[in-house]
This record gives structure tokens, sequence and C-alpha cells, in this order.
């Protein structure tokens, strides 16, 4: 038969296979032959990398070194100042107690009242040593009218002398029982023992209350002491009558001016240093007893190397920075060890580990590696990086 044309039965499956899929061939074929084209140009661009750049081709990926900021160490002034944390106190602080068990009767101050020396705060019951006033005053006059009567015997001849003086005696005797008993009432009334400001309290008439149980706390706060310690390389710059700054973080830009009223007589040998104590007029009660202060003196200017904060990079107990080594495209950094002293203005003074006109990375320092290539900022590429990116392929 002339027109028929016999088909292979095994080709029959692949040609429906490849018409009804032909975009998905298409697709599969085309990423293919993208992937060989940019393998073709990684091998071509690492091959001009390798062969056309010299030192330009040090460094991290693509030869590129890290483009960086330098700043050379220099002196600068600082503030000879001692810096410390103290906890404000009363100049007097006391918790009014009971010596005995006994229940309030009355409560003779409001919280916050400023009361005098000696006013009387709180009443307890008293009812025995009531009772012991009148007795002792009924012995008093009853030794009172023994005597009188013996006198006027003796003085008549009836009686000897000496029973006028056993009598005088009796009478001595009930007085200093009065006056004990009155000493027994004056226990029952609890009385401030020096001028001061009431705190909070919760007694009330009624209360129970046992010794040693706080019935109320009493600030003399006219003037607030700080005590703070002090290294004792600084001893030389801290006495009696130095003037002093203090601030306190619950009152911000607030700040008072007071002066050491006492430095102790001993260095702790363990932390070596000594505790200072100073005062601060506190006439409108802004400072308060328990507040944080911290406190600073000063004590005129010295001349440090100082470098900006940013330039210290600080790992656990140890400080340091990075010193640009080399010029030009043989720029390294190199990681040193510092030591640091004080902070002020943005600048952290240096006390070893550098020296004055030394440069070090200021900028750019986020994943910079010691030993590294670096490119300082301002001071143009390197000829040899130069020539490099010119034997690339466009």
């Amino acid at each position: 038969m002339g027109g028929y044309t016999a088909r292979s039965p095994r080709r029959e499956p692949f040609v429906n296979f490849a018409r009804r899929h032909f975009f998905l061939i298409a697709a599969v074929g085309l990423v293919v032959l993208m992937a060989l084209a940019v393998a073709v140009r990684t091998l071509s661009v690492g091959g001009d990398d390798k062969g056309g750049g010299g030192p330009g081709g040090r460094g991290g990926p693509g030869g590129r070194a890290q483009t960086v900021e330098a700043v050379s160490v220099a002196q600068r002034d600082f503030v000879n100042q001692i810096q410390a944390l103290g906890v404000a106190r009363g100049r007097r602080s006391v918790d009014i107690t009971s010596s005995t068990t006994e229940l309030i009767t009355r409560v003779l101050f409001v919280d916050g009242q400023s009361v005098r020396a000696g006013a009387p705060l709180v009443e307890l019951q008293a009812r025995e040593e009531d009772a012991g006033i009148l007795t002792a005053r009924a012995n008093l006059a009853q030794a009172q009218r023994d005597f009188d009567r013996w006198t006027d015997l003796a003085e008549r001849g009836v009686a000897p002398r000496v029973q006028a003086e056993q009598a005088e005696s009796g009478v001595a005797t009930a007085q200093a029982a009065l006056e004990a008993a009155q000493a027994r009432r004056g226990d029952r009334v609890i009385r401030a023992p020096f001028a001061g400001v009431i705190g909070l309290s919760t007694v009330t008439p009624g209360t129970l209350v046992n010794p040693g149980a706080v019935i109320a706390t009493l600030d003399d706060i006219g003037v607030v002491r700080v005590d703070f310690p002090v290294p004792e390389r600084y001893l030389s710059l801290v006495r009696r009558g130095t003037p002093i700054i203090a601030t306190a973080d619950a009152l911000p830009g607030e700040s008072f001016q007071g002066a050491i009223a006492m430095v102790d007589t001993r260095v702790d040998q363990t932390t070596r240093a000594v505790t200072a104590r100073a005062e601060f007029p506190n006439p409108g009660g802004r400072l308060r007893p328990g507040m944080s202060i911290r406190v600073r003196i000063q004590e005129g200017m010295r001349q440090a190397m100082a470098v900006p904060e940013a330039a210290v990079l600080f790992e656990a107990d140890q400080a340091f920075v990075y010193r640009i080594a080399g010029a030009g495209d043989e720029a390294q950094a190199q990681r040193v060890l510092v030591e640091t002293g004080s902070v002020e203005g943005g600048f952290i003074e240096i006390t070893g580990g550098l020296a004055v006109g030394d440069r070090i990375v200021a900028g750019g320092l986020n994943r910079l590696q010691p030993g590294a290539p670096i490119q300082v900022q301002g001071e143009g590429a390197p000829s040899g990086r130069r020539q490099g990116r010119q034997g690339q392929r466009p």
C-alpha cells in the first residue's frame, strides 16, 4: 500500500511523551545551558584574578582589603577626679522600738511628721505603773508624818533623837520609791531621741508590740551622709573638707554640693580601699536615706593619651585596639592589648599598650581580623590594586 508508513512500536511512547511535555523539556534544557555559562565565566574570572593583580589579589573575598577609618593616638586633657557609688543615710537614723511586750494605748504622731527631740510618740498601757505611783505617794506621805511627829517629840525631850533620825531616813526612802515608780511610768511613754522626720508606721491604739519590733522610723535628714570607697592610690586627694559633688539617679539633672567629713583610719586589706564619708546639706529633703548616690571629687586637670571610645573593643576583662602596621597596599591591622583609664567626652584614657602617634582603626571594625589587609579611607587605592583591576576581563 503506497501511502502507508510503518511506525516502530518502540518509538511510539517516546514521541507521545515528547509532544505532551515539550515545554518542560525546553525549560530544563535552558537551565542547563545557563548553569554551564555561569561556570565558564567563573573559571575565566578566577584565572584573571590569579594572574593580573599581584598584591591586589590578597585579602578576603574577591581579593579586596577592608576599608577602615584611622585616627592617631594623641594627648588629651582629662579632669583629675574620683568617682564612686554610695548609699545615702540620714545624719542620725533610728528604729523606734519597745523594750517590753505591751499594748499601745495612744499614738501621738502622724506619718511624715517632723518632731523635736524628746517629743512623746507612743504611750503603752501602764495601769500597774500608775498604781505603783499612788502607793509610793501614800508611803511618802506617811513617812513625812512620822518624821514630823518624831521630830516634835525629840525637840520636847519626850522621845530620843535617834527616832527622829530614823524617821528622816524613812522619808528619803519613800521619796526614792516614788521616783522609781514615776520612772517606770515614764518608760511606758516612748519619746523621740532626737529631732527628725517620722516615717511610715502601721501601729494603732490596741496594737501589741514586742521587744525589738519597729514602731516607727526616725531620720534626721537635714544633712545626708554618704559613705563610699576610695582606692588607696587616691588617698592624697581625699582629706577632710575636700569639696565633693553628688548626683542621684532618682533626681536626673540635679547635683548637690558637699564636703568630705571623715576618712577612715584603716585601709581594707582585701579591696585596698579606704572608706570616706561625705556630708551634704539637704534643706529641702530632696535626698532620702537609702538612695543610690554617685559622688565625684575633682582635683584639677592632667594630660594623658586618649583614643575614641569606638576604637576600643572589650573581650572579657581585656581591652584591645587594632593598630595600623605598614602603609599603602602593605597596611595590616594588628590587634594590640591596651590598659584603659578614665572615660570622658567620648574618649578613653590609654595608660599602656600604645604610644603617641600610633595609628589605630577607629571605624570599620566590623568583621576585622588580626593581620587582615586594610585600606585606610581617604588615602586612595594602592597602585597594585588598580593594576589588578585593569588586568581583569570586561
